[in-house]
């Protein structure tokens, strides 16, 4: 008898096994506690009218104040309502008043809001992730199925239990003004797909998920909020495209399927509303379509479904019809009235009120109402802004910009580049020209959307003398409609620049405003961003120059000129790509605060007046910013992009990849001396002592030579053959706008080098001295200028446009920030000129000390030195030299350093450590004397820069090293990665 049961039982499980396969219908999860004893004891405690009121929902705001609080908590005292559907506000002082509404009512409450794009579409302070058209481009679905969950996340985070989402209308009529940009797409593959993704999300989250507007309101010219749109497609067209995501989304699983208000006479030819069709609800979606979740109406206060209807009356009707819950029901006592009518009446039934209002239960025991617990309000902000959010939001504006032409991307040969930017419908300068400039010297132009002929000859006549247009088409408006506003001025501008071979298009519009702009898709490239977003700015910026790649397709048709599905896909070619530190494996919440926290504790120690950091990590910049003031004594504050003294970093930025490079060549040895590049070191106690020794300050030299003093007399003044006070062509080179140096004083530089003594014993010892000598040698092997070659061989082929010498040739003042106040060789504070006394008496040009640069354009040298010799593809300089210069060179001698680059201890002494403790022995960098530090360290791929003038107003001010703090920040980095998800 046992065993007949078991196989009896076997053969039920696989008979409903084999119709689950052949429905192909997943049934909504929460239908599991329609009988549960929890609904059971509700349903026992509900009178009839409490009944129907279980299955209104009404509008609440967070942001209305007192009054509209008590007409909510009126309404669930007395009419005993089913739940809330929240619209504007914010989502602290939104779940602060569900938390009181939930404490009034007797049956726990359903809250529910429009999330189609995250929180962000309806509460202030709140994630807005891309409208679906964006969405709809993206080839990854799993993207998607996140962002699913992590909306529902902050959903629930919210006090809420239903989001109403997402849109799966097929937009297949570019002119749709309500749906559109909302939609997925054109085609009802992709639709399908995309809406089965977020909505699994979102489920696995247990937040009821909601397809809409059924039937399907894509092809529509009418905005239902303001008239009755009418749809006359045949049933057979309505079925292949209109309700075909609809029926993949009821057999994949959705618990809930929102109605739209529409006319379609081939469903229902008596005219009513779609929302209030028993033959479109209760017969199609309910019957044909086999769903039993929740059929919940759209708002019942839109002219779509009220126009000649009382509110109540209007809600009965939806009931009748099949719906089961009434959305923004705006009369509830009357709706309630109405309701017991029709039960009276014979239009409904009280068993299919109950049967409904089962299912309204069993969703709120599923989403944990029947153990309700009030929402807590601590740190719900950040819960909502966290980390792998903001990611998340990056991933997908990466995965959405789609690349419809491409005739130059990604850009390479930058030095070959002149570029100008022109952001059209803008007044300032946009996101998209900031993150332009990141990469290099771009000039930057604007055109207002009502620009006029004067503002545009204007432009056309400097872009004469740019060899390469950028064009970003902007409106800055809230949503991506459809149309676009430019004046007829700038219509014929862009016409013709379209066309032009040197031109690239970025719109950040829908993109069925390409239809709108003539020649448009004439443009060697055009990109695609679907909206206007900081974060689509900043993707499309990084497209061009090759941070990032592109693989959207175009999930509409743009008239003639583009197809659904159209898109080229592209790799990044290995530049920076700015995101976030997740992108990176790294933790935002352990590093920010702790850099944040850093740097804050350096200032107000007064150990620096300001600074910048900036991290990266696999090629991507995950941490960029910038602190305090340019000294402490004035307001400007640091910006990110200032240009700050290298000090000695300058060892390893100038002319160390150069003689790298002659390395590769086969025209530097490392077994030679100074004398075998520079003769005049012959006979003397330099000449023979390998480059080797040199290089990683073991060659006895010693540290350094104050050779300023060599000019004064004993009284203090300067020797008459040294300095003057005014240039002329005997005293060529400016010290300050009052000391001018003798031309020759370069070979007195030359000469105390030659002359200097040795250390006694070989064992590393810090020496800044050849640093003065190998722009020299670099001149001889190379036969060019040393400041032409370095910058024509590296910084401009990196797009490193801020480093290099004597910045004031080239930038303003306040973008410099100033260094020491010199009360003993300058007597003024030094701003704009090289800090080190050496190098100014050198020109301004050694490869001791003398480079600026901000950190961006410091670090893609850094990134080269990181890649082994490569960056964005081009290989400067071989793997095997790197590695040859990157690693320690004499250990057995206990020296740490590498050739010119420092290295860590070689065993870790504590906190005075040079390095992280968590530092691979890999790494390697310098610092500088200004108080500032570059690192790279191969085992993380990880990058660390840091700028600051800790000299100021003194050099005699150390706290930065008692403090420790460049290394404290570089542990950072590490505990960073440790902790990184």
């Amino acid at each position: 008898m046992f065993s007949k049961k078991i196989f009896f039982l076997g053969f039920l499980m696989l008979a409903s096994g084999l119709f689950a396969q052949q429905s192909g219908t997943v049934e909504p999860e929460f239908l599991k506690f329609t009988n549960s004893k929890w609904v059971d004891s509700i349903m026992k405690k509900l009178s009839p009218d409490e009944r129907v009121a279980q299955l209104i929902m009404v509008a609440a705001y967070s942001n209305r104040g007192e009054e509209h609080r008590q007409e909510i908590l009126k309404l669930i005292e007395e009419q005993k309502i089913g739940g809330l559907v929240f619209f504007q506000g914010d989502p602290v002082s939104q779940a602060e008043l569900m938390n009181d509404y939930q404490l009034v009512s007797e049956v726990p409450l359903l809250g529910a809001i429009d999330a189609e794009w995250g929180l962000g579409m309806r509460l202030d302070g709140t994630i807005s992730y891309p409208f679906q058209m964006s969405l709809g481009a993206v080839q990854n679905d799993s993207l998607l199925y996140e962002m699913g969950q992590e909306v529902a996340r902050q959903v629930k985070r919210s006090g809420l239990h239903i989001n109403l989402a997402p849109v799966v209308d097929v937009n297949n009529n570019p002119g749709n003004p309500v749906i559109n940009f909302r939609s997925f797409g054109e085609d009802r593959e992709n639709v399908s797909r995309k809406g089965i993704a977020y909505m699994q999300g979102m489920q696995s989250e247990y937040i009821l998920t909601t397809a809409k507007h059924f039937p399907g309101h894509g092809d529509t010219d009418t905005d239902s909020h303001l008239a009755l749109p009418q749809i006359n497609h045949s049933r057979q067209r309505l079925d292949s495209i209109e309700m075909y995501p609809f029926r993949q989304m009821i057999r994949a699983g959705i618990g809930g399927v929102m109605v739209a208000h529409l006319d379609i006479p081939s469903l229902d030819s008596s005219g009513v509303p779609s929302t209030l069709s028993k033959k479109i609800i209760s017969d199609i979606l309910k019957d044909s379509l086999d769903f039993r979740g929740i059929v919940i109406t759209d708002a019942m206060n839109m002219k779509g479904v009220t126009k000649g209807k009382e509110p109540g009356v209007v809600d009965e009707e939806a009931l009748v019809a099949g719906n089961d819950l009434l959305e923004f029901t705006e009369d509830v006592p009357r709706a309630i009235s109405e309701v017991r009518k029709a039960v009276k009446n014979g239009l409904i039934t009280q068993q299919q009120i109950d049967n409904r209002l089962r299912k309204v239960l069993a969703l709120k025991q599923w989403v944990g109402l029947d153990k309700y617990e009030p929402t807590s309000l601590e740190n719900m902000m950040q819960d909502l802004n966290n980390p792998q959010a903001v990611y998340l939001n990056h991933q997908l504006a990466e995965a959405s910009v789609t690349l419809l032409n491409n005739g130059l991307l990604p850009l390479r040969r930058l030095d070959t580049l002149k570029v100008a930017s022109i952001s059209v419908g803008a007044e300032k300068q946009t996101e998209f020209q900031d993150y332009l400039e990141l990469y290099t010297e771009v000039s930057h132009f604007q055109l207002p959307a009502d620009a006029g002929k004067k503002q545009i000859d204007s432009i056309k006549e400097q872009l004469e003398n740019y060899n390469l247009v950028i064009l970003g088409l902007h409106d800055h408006s809230k949503f991506p409609r459809n149309t676009i506003q430019y004046s007829e001025e700038n219509r014929e501008f862009l016409k013709s620049v379209f066309q032009q071979k040197n031109v690239i298009t970025a719109l950040f519009k829908n993109p069925y405003t390409i239809n709108d702009l003539e020649n448009i898709e004439d443009s060697p490239v055009l990109i695609a961003s679907y909206q206007d977003s900081q974060i689509t700015e900043e993707v499309a910026a990084q497209l061009i120059f090759g941070g990032i790649g592109a693989s959207g397709k175009l999930p509409v048709s743009i008239g003639q000129k583009f197809r659904a599905g159209d898109g080229i896909s592209i790799d990044g070619i290995g530049r920076f790509q700015y995101t976030v530190p997740e992108a990176a494996g790294m933790n935002s919440e352990v590093l920010v605060p702790q850099i944040d926290s850093l740097m804050q504790d350096a200032i107000s120690q007064k150990a620096i007046p300001g600074g910048v950091v900036l991290v990266a990590r696999n090629g991507k910049v995950v941490f960029h910013k910038a602190y305090g003031l340019h000294s402490y004594s004035d307001t400007i504050h640091v910006e990110k992009d200032d240009l700050y003294d290298l000090a000695s970093v300058t060892k390893i930025s100038s002319a160390l990849p150069a003689v790298m490079q002659l390395y590769d060549q086969g025209k530097f040895d490392l077994q030679a001396g100074i004398d075998d590049y520079l003769p005049y070191f012959k006979n003397s106690n330099k000449a023979g002592v390998p480059f080797r020794q040199i290089l990683a300050h073991q060659a006895r030299f010693k540290p350094w030579i104050p050779y300023w003093q060599n000019t004064l007399r004993k009284n203090g003044s300067f020797k008459w053959n040294t300095f003057q006070k005014d240039s002329s062509a005997r005293f060529p080179t400016k010290v300050t706008e009052e000391l001018w140096l003798h031309k020759n004083y370069k070979h007195q530089i030359f000469k105390a080098i030659k002359q200097s003594p040795l250390e006694k014993e070989a064992k590393y010892k810090y020496s800044g001295l050849l640093f003065y000598l190998l722009p020299s040698i670099v001149e001889n092997l190379t036969g060019d200028d040393f400041r032409h070659y370095i910058r024509s061989e590296f910084y401009d082929r990196l797009g490193a446009t801020t480093l290099g010498y004597e910045p004031m040739e080239r930038f303003q003042l306040d973008r410099i920030v100033p260094t020491e106040s010199d009360f003993f060789f300058r007597h003024q504070v030094i701003h704009g000129r090289v800090h080190d006394e050496g190098a100014i008496m050198m020109g301004g040009v050694s490869a001791n000390a003398g480079l600026f640069s901000n950190a961006n354009d410091l670090a893609k040298l850094m990134q080269l030195y990181l890649n082994m010799g490569e960056y964005a593809g081009e290989r400067f300089i071989s793997e095997e030299t790197l590695k040859e210069f990157s690693k320690v060179q004499f250990p057995e001698n206990d020296n740490r350093r590498g050739l010119a680059f420092d290295k860590p201890n070689l065993e870790y002494i504590g906190e005075d450590n040079n390095t992280a403790k968590d530092a691979s022995s890999e790494s390697f960098g310098h610092t500088g004397f200004t108080g500032t530090m570059v690192w790279m360290d191969p085992q993380e791929q990880l990058l660390y820069v840091f700028l600051s003038n800790r000299v100021l107003p003194t050099r005699e001010n150390t706290r930065l090293y008692r403090l420790n703090t460049r290394t404290k920040i570089q542990q950072a980095l590490y505990d960073a990665i440790k902790t990184g998800k």
